[in-house]
């Protein structure tokens, strides 16, 4: 095998109202900051958590939450001529994947002199990056404990993984209070997202035994949020299970890979702003099946772990009892089932899958693939 080499850069804090003491972590790194906030958290009040742990600490920062004006790499230029301006000590970061991926950004990139799109295009920071503080508020982040960042491409709306330096971010906070506005229908597709974002680790070809134990943990820990325990010893809430899961999903992606259904949303997502989340959720059953062709007794093993397949069953029929019983979470949550229920075209989906061989990821996936391959994939989804 390969040799193994994981470079543990954040600290993870996970705990209810965790985003309360978020002040005195803060502090150690400085006394002014950018707060990059998702929009949404300002809309249902769930901010005023954060900004009062940083108001008792006398901490001085402003708010930038301007995330919808504009492709990723034009709001990251307004983001970083604003850090630069203000002479921040660092950023703190709280949303999704884009507010979290703007903040990383434009940590990496404040104290650089060279074109933002130098960067997209390719080249490698070369400065020493701001701190930054990261608080997830949808249970998982597939880049957060990378050293790549995803981000949108204004220029062509396409994909980029903007190599960044390591150990950007010195806390990742992981508050289950904070998903507490989410709808159900949000939270049913972010909980088998991130499912599939665990699966998607243990069957790349990336993978390690590191990647593999913390993976299997994931799936478990998912499973009991999503279905309860066989035994009344875990007594975990449902949100603190969903948060432990999507921690563990998220480090198991950072040291394996993203896959197949992951790739592809965030391509279609970049390219047409569809949720990433629904549109995993359908890749999902069918991204079960392609990888049971040639990787059903490691499907198996997880479809056991969750209790859908017993050890009676073969490898095949244990493989295709998880991807059905996926199609049926996804049917009893009332979430679309098909890639046309979101009113887009196969040639517009054509494009993204374009966009996706274009990645390093295509590299890691569960076999060697290319577009072709994943378009065949969309279509049988479509």
């Amino acid at each position: 095998m390969a040799d193994f080499s994981f470079k543990v850069s954040p600290n993870i804090l996970l705990g209810s109202y965790s985003a309360a003491r978020i002040g005195q972590s803060v502090i150690s790194y400085g006394t002014k900051f950018m707060l990059i906030l998702d929009p949404i958290l300002r809309e249902n009040g769930t901010s005023e958590k954060i900004t009062k742990a940083l108001d008792d600490k006398k901490i001085n920062y402003f708010i930038f939450d301007e995330l919808n004006k504009g492709g990723d790499s034009e709001i990251l230029d307004r983001t970083l001529k604003l850090a630069r301006e203000a002479h921040i000590h660092g950023v703190i970061a709280a949303g999704g994947g884009k507010p979290i991926s703007i903040a990383r950004a434009t940590c990496a990139l404040a104290n650089e002199i060279h074109d933002l799109y130098d960067f997209l295009d390719g080249s490698v920071p070369k400065t020493a990056p701001l701190p930054l503080i990261c608080i997830p508020t949808t249970i998982r982040d597939a880049f957060v404990f990378t050293d790549s960042i995803p981000l949108v491409d204004a220029r062509s709306s396409t994909l980029k993984l903007l190599k960044a330096q390591h150990g950007i971010s010195k806390l990742v906070l992981f508050d289950p209070t904070l998903t507490a506005t989410l709808t159900e229908n949000q939270i049913d597709s972010m909980s088998l997202e991130t499912l599939c974002l665990a699966v998607e680790s243990y069957l790349s070809q990336r993978e390690n035994f590191f990647s593999e134990m913390i993976a299997e943990k994931s799936v478990e820990l998912l499973s009991y949020a999503l279905d309860g325990s066989q035994s009344l010893t875990i007594t975990t809430p449902k949100e603190e299970l969903l948060a432990q899961g999507g921690c563990m999903a998220s480090l198991s992606a950072a040291t394996s890979s993203i896959g197949i259904a992951s790739l592809l949303s965030m391509c279609i997502n970049a390219r047409y702003k569809i949720s990433r989340s629904l549109v995993t959720t359908i890749l999902f059953p069918y991204m079960i099946e392609e990888c049971a062709k040639f990787k059903a007794d490691r499907i198996a093993i997880l479809a056991r772990k969750m209790n859908i397949a017993t050890a009676e069953q073969s490898n095949e029929d244990a493989a295709h009892a998880f991807a059905e019983n996926i199609r049926q979470r996804i049917a009893k949550a009332n979430l679309p089932a098909r890639l046309k229920d979101l009113s887009i075209s196969l040639e517009q989906l054509a494009l993204a899958a374009e966009d996706a061989g274009q990645l390093d990821i295509i590299n890691s996936l569960p076999r060697s693939m290319n577009s072709d391959d994943l378009f065949a994939m969309i279509k049988t989804a479509f």
